[in-house]
């Protein structure tokens, strides 16, 4: 079947099977291998991406059902060289550790931010929770999501 998808900000139109998964679209057929495949299980959240500005993990989406829809990738999130704000705090903070994560753990903390623009700790560590990381305590994970958030406050006021 064909689909087509704003990817990015780019319209990208790909013929594709009907079981073919949203992830396999993005890595496969737009060559946007970012978006990482971690467990086809919906287990660890590295495939995460932002459809229509909401989080969902790539796995669990067909591609048929992003038809129409717009979908951002960790490569969609820098303007040119200028780094998204959630990706200069995961940096500053150190909030990573062999990276395989890290795509899906920020574009999961992007959504979080918008949902809840002055988050908690706890918030937080309640919304990464779908998301794992095998090498860090998330200590400097959470911390880049709040220093993020109080960059995004800053930046509103």
């Amino acid at each position: 079947m064909q689909v087509s998808i704003n990817v990015n900000g780019e319209q990208r139109s790909h013929e594709v099977e009907d079981r073919a998964l949203l992830v396999q679209y993005l890595r496969d057929d737009c060559e946007l291998t970012g978006t990482n495949i971690g467990c086809d299980t919906t287990s660890c959240g590295a495939c995460t991406v932002l459809l229509d500005g909401e989080s969902v993990k790539s796995c669990t989406v067909l591609a048929a059902q992003a038809e129409g829809h717009d979908v951002t990738t960790i490569e969609g999130l820098a303007d040119g060289e200028q780094l998204h704000p959630m990706q200069r705090a995961f940096q500053k903070n150190h909030g990573l550790q062999c990276g395989y994560c890290t795509p899906g753990m920020v574009m999961a903390s992007v959504s979080l931010v918008e949902e809840n623009p002055t988050p908690s700790e706890a918030d937080v560590r309640s919304g990464l929770e779908g998301n794992l990381c095998r090498c860090t305590g998330y200590h400097n994970i959470v911390q880049a999501v709040l220093d993020a958030a109080k960059e995004k406050q800053g930046a509103a006021e």
